[in-house]
Parts: C-alpha cells; structure tokens; sequence
C-alpha cells in the first residue's frame, strides 16, 4: 500500500494541474479564516492559490482539473450573521451564492458545460459546506465536494467526493506533531475531554463521565490537567462525533501518537482510498460505548504497539505545512481529487 501511494504520489507531482478561477472578490472568494475550527479551509483555499503552487496551471486549457474558490465558512461569517430568527437559517442564499458563480464561470469558460461540472471541486471545513448543492442535484450532481463533514446520510458520496481531515490550526506558527510518551510511559487506557452536543457525545458522557480512572472522560478538564499532555499519556483517544461526525480529536489523536478510537455513524475517514485504517485506529459503534474498557483491555499489548506505530508512521499524512509538501495534509487531500480526475474522462458523464 505505501509503494502504491509513493508512485500515485509521484505521479500527481509530475502531472496533476489545476486551475482556480480568478473571478469573484473578497470576503466570499479566495478568502476564509486561517487558523481554529474552519482553519484548513483557508489555508487550502491559500495554498490552491499561491502563485509558486507547482499544481498551479499557467493556463486554464492546461488543467485537469477547476478550482471553485467561495468559502462557506465566510459566506456564512458574511451573509448570515447575525441569525436571530430560526428563518435566518435556511441556505437559499448560500446556495444561491454558489449558483451564481457556476453560473459566471460557465457562460465566460467552456470548461464547466463540456463536463457538466465533473472537473470542477470546491473545498469547506464548515458544518453547512454539504448543503451547498441541496435542492441541486441535477446541477451539482458532479462536482467533487472537499469536505470536513463526509456525512454519507447527508449526501456525501465516497466515490466521488472527498473526505477533508479537520485539523485545529493554531493561531501562532505550524509546528511538528507532539510525539506525546513512549508506549510503556502511556498510563491511561482513554481518554476524553470535550463539550457535550450531538447525538453520541450524551451517551458517552453518560456512561464514563467521570467515573474511571483508566477510562477518563471529562466534559470540562478539572484545574491543572493539560489536554495536549494527557493526550500523550493516553493508550486510546476517544473520539466520537459531535454536531457533526468529523471532529479535530482523530487528528489531534494522531499528532499525540495515541490510537484514534472512532465513535461515529456515517462518516466517511480521510484518504480511506489509500490509508487503512483499521491498521491503525479502532471503531466502535455507538451501542458499544458502555463496552468500550472491556473492548480496548481486551487488545493484545502487542498489537496495540503495533498500531501505536503505524499512528507513527501516517502522522505525516496530517501535518499541515505552508508551503505543502509532498505526502502532507494538504497533498494527500490533492491526490485524493487526482484519483477522482484521472477516473473520469470528458464526454464520460
């Protein structure tokens, strides 16, 4: 698997091309928050757009593939705010916004009608970024959505769609993962620590909140614990779902190199195509969360090394680097779109 994503890897490096449309103006396109929550859509718009990107076509008629550069996460800052009446959140003007740009770029360019919109992707971090085609579908049904929210009950399609990791972008510099301990200096089982919201986060406060020592769930950090630290001292690294089912603990989990424990309906894993997995995390359903000691004490120590090393060895495929670099966040995310493109020909759809 790692030789088969070296030479794809490589491949995308020498071939892939893309191209952003230049149309449009701040805050609602090129633009979007760079750092927290909505942080890895900014600076994968950023990065698409940089003028040294070697993906970066010097011409339209060279590009495998279009960028649509509106941000969910602005248009929403922008648009929306302040809602105060439950009215005030119906998307019709987020979809309109969208609707409207095709719809420029089509009448200016060909390059959207000749594929009915099948070389052409967007990128959103936010909650709403899968409802930008609801009530499209006809339209839409092509385009590749980069998505954080890779809910396949709301309309994500793995197939043609693609899964973006939610990374928690610090406000200082990027930096290296924190390694976190060795195996052997890692003393509790699991852990959690988060708010409470969604339909499975309830539940798993319910049954462990503050009740095991191995198993530590907090939905606030008593005074004096660090989350990043305990992290590091953790085997297994709770990590259910919120409002949502993408949540920034699988990528925290994976830069502490504490074994990811999935608690999610639906959701679609980042570079599922290419990474496996379950080499390196465990997934357990909802209704098993009260069994989730006696699941995770039942692993094999050895085994549980073995993951904790391959936790090691993907972490590189969720660093954030600006500029990108071969095999990190943002390239994996580019070769997942590059294997959608060279899958699909002009005239296909």
């Amino acid at each position: 698997m790692i030789m088969m994503i070296c030479r794809s890897h490589i491949e995308m490096m020498k071939r892939f091309k893309m191209w952003s449309y230049k149309e449009g103006e701040h805050p609602l396109l090129h633009l979007c928050p760079m750092n927290r929550i909505n942080g890895i859509e900014g600076q994968f718009i950023d990065e698409i757009e940089r003028e040294e990107s070697p993906f970066r076509a010097t011409h339209p008629d060279e590009a495998h593939i279009f960028f649509l550069p509106f941000s969910v996460a602005n248009i929403v800052h922008y648009v929306y705010r302040p809602i105060n009446r439950k009215e005030d959140y119906h998307r019709d003007h987020l979809q309109r916004i969208a609707m409207d740009y095709i719809g420029v770029v089509a009448h200016k360019y060909p390059y959207w009608n000749r594929s009915n919109g099948a070389d052409h992707f967007m990128a959103s971090c936010h909650d709403w970024g899968p409802q930008i085609s609801l009530g499209q579908s006809e339209l839409l049904k092509n385009f590749i959505r980069v998505l954080c929210n890779a809910n396949t009950s709301e309309g994500f399609e793995p197939k043609r769609d693609v899964s973006l990791p939610e990374v928690l972008v610090p406000s200082e510099k990027l930096g290296r993962p924190n390694f976190g301990q060795a195996p052997h200096n890692r003393r509790i089982l699991a852990f959690f620590a988060g708010g409470v919201h969604g339909l499975i986060r309830p539940i798993l406060l319910h049954h462990w909140k503050d009740k095991d020592n191995e198993v530590q769930v907090h939905e606030t950090l008593p005074e004096g614990m660090n989350y990043t630290a305990l992290m590091g001292q953790s085997k297994f690294c709770l990590c259910p779902s919120g409002f949502e089912v993408a949540s920034p603990r699988v990528v925290e989990a994976i830069y502490a190199g504490c074994v990811p424990v999935i608690i999610s309906d639906h959701y679609t894993l980042p570079f599922s195509d290419v990474l496996n997995w379950s080499q390196f995390s465990i997934q357990i359903t909802v209704a098993k969360i009260p069994e989730i000691k006696t699941i995770l004490q039942e692993i094999p120590d050895e085994e549980y090394q073995k993951m904790q090393r391959r936790v090691l060895k993907v972490q590189r495929h969720f660093v954030l680097n600006r500029p990108a670099k071969p095999f990190d966040v943002i390239h994996m995310v580019l070769h997942s779109v590059w294997l959608r493109r060279i899958d699909f020909k002009i005239g296909s759809t």
